[in-house]
């Protein structure tokens, strides 16, 4: 498929006749073995590959006894089957995701089950020869990892874990992909995933001050490793350098401006975002997080806020606890000492949203809601925000406070249809590490069905404005929106609508302002 080709959508949402192997070889490239070995990984495919895979898969199904459970619960009732974006958007049966599960379910049958042993051909059980470990890197790099399969099975088997499992088994075997583990080491070396080093970033806030003062003509800062502020700011480094994501920064800078709370961002950790948790591996996730940790420790500060990035959130979410000891956890020396440094009123880490919208609910935000009369705004529900997380203290806070903050900055907004929304919602098809140039055509096809429930909102409500909170989301909509005729300025940060909408009071006001 060219990148320019422009995909019809139909008027309803079709579930394609199968096209077998219609993805098949269709895998990202392979990383490096430097890229591989920065992470402790094999430069490349071990001599003894299939014995080693073997042997981490049944040190993960030990380790996750979620992993086994899933491999043992699926009776094939297929309501899984039409679920998956891929699947729509491919038509390529080894994208439904129970298809894709069976790629590892039928070796670990052959080497972990009575009948798989005995009587493999009975039951699917397959060896992993070379064809089947062409298929893993082909499936379980065409899964975003976005969990929707596991809201509709009747047994919760959750196909992002299984595609997880498999990930790391591959990296150990020495068959990793480029795109995730090139981005995670220069994390750990440079702190984000550009590999920005601390004049560049200090240069860029500085550009965005004068920015923002022209604009505005308000004073408005970026702090830089300012110890002893009151919150560290945690932000995917997209927010850095490109649109929309940058007038999303922005967004948070205007509204700590005016909240009175002193705030810094991080050079050592300038990097939300946390790819470990694509590729599978508890370790290499760790580091990252550790990052931040130490950054909160140096800097002295009160409490982590996390920016406008799905999947750093749902990593800050479900595991920071464990990785780092922020909030109740780690038993470490340096998690005991952040535990006692932290605020007791916020021992988690917050999302951006939640405070801005606390804010918002205490009247400490005016806006004019007008600046955004020209748009009519949709909000798409990111899968790692939507599936793996919550927000604030109300149960589905996730789906209810960033619908909130829109609606107070914008007069004009509207959901899309209910079946493709909040815990049901559709991937944006270019999450899970797939946000790579050399799987465009996969994250077109995969954007199918979110691009056909926009297309139902624009048609019914006039929809010209798509609003997002996660990094990955608004690069890959921004990517796949011109194959779908939509301009791709169409999709737009939540904290870009803040900025635009929000109330500016200068210093000596700003001064007045009672931290919350």
């Amino acid at each position: 498929m060219s990148e320019n080709s422009i995909e019809q959508l139909p008027t309803y949402l079709e579930i394609p006749a199968i096209k077998k192997d219609s993805m098949s070889g269709n895998g990202p490239f392979k990383a490096s073995a430097e890229v591989q070995s920065e992470l402790g990984f094999p430069g490349e495919k071990v001599e003894n590959w299939q014995q080693l895979a073997i042997d981490k898969m049944a040190e993960t199904k030990s380790k996750y006894r979620s992993v086994q459970v899933f491999l043992d619960a699926c009776v094939k009732c297929g309501a899984c089957t039409d679920k998956c974006h891929y699947y729509l958007g491919t038509a390529d049966p080894k994208n439904m995701p129970v298809a894709r599960q069976d790629l590892f379910r039928s070796v670990y049958r052959r080497h972990f089950t009575f009948a798989g042993k005995y009587f493999p051909k009975l039951v699917g059980a397959k060896e992993l020869d070379e064809a089947m470990l062409d298929d893993w890197y082909n499936y379980f790099h065409q899964c975003s990892q976005c969990r929707r399969c596991a809201v509709f099975c009747p047994y919760g088997i959750d196909t992002a874990e299984i595609s997880m499992a498999a990930r790391e088994v591959m990296n150990v075997i020495g068959v990793g992909q480029k795109y995730p583990n090139q981005i995670l080491g220069k994390i750990n070396k440079i702190g984000n995933n550009l590999g920005m080093p601390e004049p560049a970033l200090r240069d860029t806030l500085e550009d965005l001050e004068e920015e923002i003062k022209e604009e505005t003509g308000v004073t408005v800062k970026l702090p830089l490793d300012i110890k002893d502020s009151e919150v560290l700011m945690v932000t995917p480094s997209a927010d850095f350098f490109a649109e929309p994501h940058i007038d999303g920064l922005i967004g948070y800078a205007k509204v700590f401006h005016q909240s009175g709370v002193s705030w810094t961002l991080s050079s050592y950790a300038s990097e939300a975002a946390n790819f470990g948790m694509f590729i599978g591996n508890y370790d290499v996730m760790k580091q990252g997080a550790i990052r931040i940790r130490k950054a909160a420790l140096d800097l002295n500060v009160k409490r982590v806020i996390v920016g406008e990035c799905g999947h750093a959130w749902r990593v800050a979410y479900s595991f920071w606890n464990t990785l780092t000891g922020l909030g109740s956890g780690g038993n470490d020396e340096y998690s005991l000492k952040l535990q006692q440094q932290l605020d007791s009123n916020y021992p988690q880490p917050q999302h951006i949203i939640e405070f801005t919208y606390d804010l918002i609910q205490q009247d400490k935000l005016l806006f004019d809601k007008s600046k955004n009369d020209h748009r009519v705004v949709t909000f798409h529900d990111s899968c790692n925000v939507a599936r793996g997380s919550n927000m604030g203290d109300i149960e589905n806070g996730q789906f209810i406070l960033p619908r909130e903050v829109i609606k107070a900055v914008c007069n004009n907004f509207v959901d899309m249809p209910k079946g493709t929304i909040k815990a049901s919602t559709f991937c944006c098809g270019g999450g899970g590490g797939l946000l790579t140039d050399d799987l465009i055509e996969l994250r077109i096809k995969g954007a199918k069905p979110r691009m056909h429930a926009l297309k139902q909102t624009e048609e019914r409500n006039g929809v010209n404005t798509l609003a997002a909170i996660c990094a990955i989301c608004k690069s890959q909509f921004s990517k796949v929106l011109p194959s779908y005729e939509y301009d791709p300025y169409m999709v737009v940060s939540v904290h870009q609508l803040v900025s635009d909408a929000i109330i500016l009071s200068d210093d000596s006001e700003n001064s007045n302002n009672q931290a919350l």
